[in-house]
């Protein structure tokens, strides 16, 4: 009893020098209290608070930094705290939890304790709220965890932020030079590389030069290169570009810019839409030899030159026709109103390709060789894949997917065809066991029957070729084509093997005499015969 009524007096004593004594003398000993505090206590204190400076304007990022941090720890290893916040946003695929305002999580970092606590106070005469967080770590370690620890906490905010986060698909709007020249939809789509139907060593070598591009911030930095990287996807339609494409944002957890060239009016909104673009990104597009008539623009050029070159010959009576020509051949040649190859190529790999970082540029086609070769060589696009038909492990991929089977007794006869010729693309392949998903058995057989189909019709086209040449040789007029002599004939007859040169040279022959015939009808025809 003595105790307690000499601190209730104690207390007493206190609320009476506080309603005496100014509150610059309290100020003072409320601080020479906390230095006895801080002096004694073997621990060292850090506040961050929500906002930089007095005026509460500027958001601290390290206070953001924390917050994010406290979310991706182990919810098991934060049950030390007594009370958590719990939420979910829409721009996330997962449940969150915060720190409730006045309480204390527990971490640890290079074998040390640690504890962050979470304060929140309420402004006086306002409905505003003051936060902060306070870190407290051990006093004799203060120097050697402070730094390496907060650089650890906002990394791995910026990772989970990064993985955390409802990834976006988005596409132009055909209004570039504005503001936004771009709408996003949320990008779900399924497609991860354990799903993928390629072969094993292609996944390996794509998610490996992936991971090391993520990761490659300092090289890229160390060796003056921008950090970026292009792949050229080209193969037969459905062989899975679309597919891979958006495997390779799953993996990497990237946005994806669909650009749609045709909607692009000149090469000024296209280097806004790039601007526009965010790091962490995939900017795709599709069919790039269908998109703009970029292959044969350098060729059209030189011909605007030569036919600028004639009308700038021609008679002087003519000289009204030649400048409104030639004036329209310059404005050919400066292709205004129009996306070019000059622009698509500074797009890629000129000076404003640099201007974010992080960034994967992707072109698809379906035909490699009408692609314009400036557009594909090394540092624009560094990587080309080829997508063809399914070998036996992609197939056996599509198989595990669709119908759960690792083994079936015509795998063997599956891979006999796909060695002969009679491999199917991914989507055919699909197809087929999507279709007959609900019965194994049919749905291999029906997959073999496709397979066998394959194989004749292409034995049936060889053959045709083979039949055309054969003739094509045997034909007198075959001498005069390819300056042969009697000797060559003869030795095509039947009973006896073509000649290697002949063989070799058939089908040019062909197409040849083709041209041959044609030229001699039309010449017919303006004789009147």
């Amino acid at each position: 009893m003595e105790i307690l009524s000499q601190m209730w007096s104690f207390l007493g004593l206190l609320t009476v020098l506080q309603n005496i004594l100014p509150s610059q003398i309290l100020s003072l000993l409320h601080s020479f209290y906390e230095s006895l505090q801080d002096l004694f206590s073997p621990y060292s204190y850090f506040d961050i608070p929500e906002f930089n400076g007095y005026c509460g304007v500027d958001i601290n990022d390290l206070y953001r930094d924390v917050n994010i941090y406290l979310n991706s720890l182990n919810p098991a290893a934060a049950t030390n705290c007594r009370r958590l916040t719990l939420s979910r946003s829409k721009s996330s695929n997962r449940i969150s939890f915060t720190v409730a305002p006045n309480h204390t999580v527990q971490d640890t970092f290079l074998g040390h304790s640690l504890s962050w606590t979470h304060h929140v106070e309420t402004v006086q005469d306002s409905l505003d709220e003051k936060r902060s967080f306070t870190l407290k770590l051990p006093k004799r370690h203060c120097h050697n965890l402070l730094n390496p620890y907060l650089n650890h906490v906002s990394s791995s905010a910026e990772e989970f932020e990064r993985v955390s986060r409802e990834r976006r698909l988005f596409t132009n709007n055909g209004h570039g030079s504005f503001e936004s020249g771009w709408v996003s939809v949320p990008f779900r789509h399924p497609s991860t590389f354990a799903t993928l139907a390629l072969e094993a060593h292609l996944k390996r070598q794509i998610t490996e030069d992936l991971m090391a591009f993520a990761s490659g911030r300092d090289f890229y930095h160390r060796v003056g290169r921008a950090w970026k990287r292009g792949y050229l996807l080209y193969g037969p339609p459905g062989s899975g570009k679309s597919s891979l494409i958006a495997a390779m944002a799953n993996y990497l957890c990237y946005d994806v810019y669909d650009l749609e060239l045709t909607k692009v009016t000149d090469n000024s909104e296209l280097r806004a839409l790039l601007i526009q673009t965010t790091n962490r990104s995939i900017i795709v597009i599709e069919d790039i030899d269908c998109s703009v008539d970029l292959t044969a623009e350098r060729v059209r050029k030189t011909s605007n030159r030569r036919r600028r070159s004639q009308a700038a010959s021609a008679k002087r009576g003519d000289n009204y026709n030649n400048n409104n020509y030639y004036h329209k051949g310059s404005l050919e040649e400066n292709n205004g109103g129009r996306v070019t190859l000059s622009g698509l190529l500074n797009f890629t790999d000129g000076l404003w390709s640099c201007c974010g970082e992080e960034r994967i540029i992707v072109f698809t086609t379906n035909h490699r060789d009408n692609v314009d070769e400036a557009l594909v060589r090394c540092g624009r696009m560094d990587v080309h894949i080829n997508l063809a038909t399914c070998g036996m492990h992609a197939f056996k991929v599509l198989v595990n997917n669709y119908l759960k089977l690792e083994w079936h007794e015509l795998f063997d006869v599956v891979d006999s065809y796909i060695k002969a010729g009679g491999a199917l693309t991914p989507a055919q392949i699909g197809e087929i066991l999507l279709r007959n998903r609900g019965d194994a058995d049919v749905a291999m057989k029906e997959v073999v029957s496709a397979m066998q189909m394959q194989v004749k019709n292409q034995n049936h086209s060889r053959k045709e070729y083979d039949e055309m040449t054969m003739m094509m040789s045997r034909s007198p007029e075959s001498i005069l084509l390819g300056g042969g002599s009697p000797e060559n004939w003869e030795s095509s007859s039947p009973g006896k093997a073509v000649g290697r040169k002949r063989k070799e040279n058939g089908e040019k022959k062909a197409n040849f005499l083709v041209r041959l015939r044609s030229l001699t009808k039309s010449e017919s025809g303006r004789r009147g015969v």
